[in-house]
């Protein structure tokens, strides 16, 4: 806007007698219900000029239409609605056009370093609808941070150890009877999830015959009179699963036996966590994302026991009579938080304090992004204040992406009890639809099955990934795989359509002979897709502040939008003239530049076909 503003500034020096200054001025895009490309705010100088907005609008458009800084105006309340001449769009265009689309957005110096941690699964299950939200979004922000100018990395810190991977560990052992995942077939982190499931179940039988006991019905006369039954023993479990559980005991010994080093227990983990280890890398490669740096909770555990112990030696954390230790964050608003359990085994907070502490060692970086989900944002409160009253020098520059939960049709996923929805059977449930829409239209018929089914896969991974990135991260969502694919909706599909429609216009146009250049009438939504096309790197650089992918997804959409209505209503190859035709052809083409890279940083990669 720059280059018309200081028209704006001699007006109202000439008009008014006042010396403005360019942020004196609040331009925006014109509401599209208006025929006009700007609105000038005029209720900042109302006041200042004592005149209506109406004289103060007509007064300053007459000038500016007489002098030619702008060809037509109106005056709506307080908002001063105009349109540039031509020439001014034809000349953004061309700075555009001559520019590739990762220059309009990067800084002129570099801005800082960024860490993104996202994913950080468990080794007891494979990944699952909510770790495919995760994953989507911390690739995304690692793609639009990249983009908008920082030097940005990202990890995972894999949680191999605790609790819920001795639960699957002696399932396998007690009832595995030497089953691998090559003997029965079965996606080795699928394999060993099943187990997981096998002890839940497995524990429940034993928790319902234990709630008919003498012991139990003790408990519940003593202890849950004001409660039903089936209240009491539903809140009871965890308090049975520490405290009675056969099974639970052993779940303990086996940590006990981890941690001490028992050579058995030790290789029993390292097989089973390499099985999952081999299934998320395939689930990882068929999302196309990666890790520059992957931490181990078996590694960072110990950092941060380390890390109770001086806390202990300084008196931010202190001990109780059972020997658990504490801190009392009551003066930050929150509460007393165990650190460490009485028997010294850790918890996921004593291994975040030690990863925190040893990625700054490593990676030095001005700012660390967690993305979990929003039912930890207590947690992150926790290790954050707690980080801060340890005086980490990097404690003020973590942040926690917190987002909402994914639900699907038939409702929300319980993971305990094995009906959970895993990432790889949902990528292929939305690439399956992407398939049947194709076979419908049969608009891939005349390529090889191998062509086809590459299309189909990209197209079913542009559903997916958009559909949920479009969302902003905060807001709980529902996932349709068939509303995904939708060609005419709000998917990325749309999208992909819209880049896959102007490859094939500009495949027909290189047939064509450039004309002598001539000057040329710019329609409305020529003018307006211009002007979109020159607010995308703002668009690149507020989706990276905000660390808000759904800001650019929805950026894109209309976009696309926009195209679709100029393609409907306008022709491209059979214009009235060859200087029309190539102007709307290069008009395409960045259209198709900048939904491709806009794509891309939401880590979708586009087909040419479709």
């Amino acid at each position: 806007m720059a280059a018309f503003t200081t028209r704006f500034q001699d007006a109202f020096r000439d008009l008014f007698g006042i010396a403005t200054e360019n942020d004196d001025l609040i331009l925006q895009v014109c509401n599209p219900q208006f025929q006009e490309d700007y609105t000038l705010i005029l209720f900042p100088w109302v006041k200042k000029l004592g005149i209506s907005p109406e004289v103060l609008g007509h007064r300053l458009g007459s000038a500016l239409k007489e002098n030619g800084a702008i060809v037509s105006f109106n005056v709506v309340k307080g908002y001063f609605n105009f349109s540039l001449p031509d020439q001014h769009w034809l000349e953004q265009f061309a700075q555009l056009k001559g520019m590739p689309v990762s220059e309009r957005i990067k800084p002129n110096l570099p801005k800082g370093k960024v860490l993104i941690e996202y994913c950080s699964p468990n080794t007891n299950k494979p990944l699952h609808l909510g770790h495919i939200r995760n994953i989507l979004l911390g690739w995304s922000v690692y793609k639009i941070t990249h983009a908008a100018g920082y030097v940005s990395q990202t990890a995972q810190v894999i949680n191999d150890r605790g609790v819920a991977i001795c639960k699957s560990m002696l399932a396998w052992k007690k009832w595995g009877s030497g089953k691998t995942p090559q003997s029965t077939g079965i996606k080795s982190d699928h394999f060993v999830g099943d187990y997981y499931v096998l002890f839940e179940a497995r524990f429940k039988e034993e928790y319902d015959i234990w709630t008919q006991s003498e012991l139990a019905q003790s408990m519940y006369l003593e202890r849950g009179s004001s409660r039903s039954p089936e209240e009491f023993f539903s809140k009871f479990k965890n308090e049975y699963f520490n405290e009675h559980s056969i099974l639970g005991r052993e779940v303990r010994q086996l940590l006990l036996q981890w941690e001490s080093g028992d050579p058995e227990v030790i290789a029993l983990w390292s097989m089973m966590n390499q099985w999952v280890y081999d299934g998320f890398r395939q689930t990882y490669e068929k999302l196309n994302v990666r890790f520059d740096h992957t931490d181990y909770e078996s590694e960072t555990y110990l950092l941060g026991k380390g890390i109770v112990v001086d806390g202990l030696s300084r008196g931010i954390f202190e001990k109780d009579k059972s020997g658990a230790v504490w801190i009392d964050l009551t003066a930050s608003g929150l509460d007393k938080k165990i650190i460490m359990r009485n028997d010294g085994t850790s918890l996921y907070i004593t291994q975040d304090l030690g990863t925190a502490r040893e990625r700054h060692r490593r990676h030095q970086a001005d700012r660390y992004i967690y993305v979990v989900g929003d039912e930890q944002d207590y947690h992150f409160k926790v290790l954050f204040e707690t980080l801060r009253l340890l005086k980490e020098p990097y404690a003020d520059q973590l942040h926690h992406l917190s987002y909402g939960m994914v639900d699907l049709p038939e409702g929300r996923m319980k993971s305990r009890e094995g009906n959970v929805v895993d990432a790889d059977d949902l990528v292929e449930s939305v690439v399956d639809e992407a398939r049947n829409s194709a076979a419908e239209r049969g608009e891939l018929a005349m390529l090889s099955d191998e062509e086809q089914e590459r299309i189909c896969q990209l197209i079913g991974k542009a559903a997916l990934k958009y559909f949920i990135l479009k969302v902003h991260p905060k807001k709980r969502m529902l996932f349709d795989p068939k509303e995904s694919v939708d060609m005419q909706g709000h998917t990325g599909p749309y999208i992909v359509n819209a880049y896959v429609r102007i490859q094939s216009i500009l495949r027909k146009g290189r047939e064509m002979t450039p004309p002598e250049p001539e000057a040329i009438a710019l329609l409305r939504p020529e003018r307006n897709l211009i002007q979109s096309l020159m607010s995308y790197g703002e668009v690149i650089r507020t989706s990276s502040d905000d660390l808000d992918p759904s800001n650019l997804a929805n950026y894109l959409y209309s976009l696309a939008k926009q195209f679709h209505r100029y393609y409907h209503d306008h022709s491209i190859l059979s214009a009235e003239s060859p200087s029309i035709i190539v102007f709307r052809i290069e008009l395409c083409r960045c259209i198709a530049e900048t939904l491709k890279h806009g794509m891309e940083c939401l880590g979708i990669d586009m087909p040419d076909r479709m």
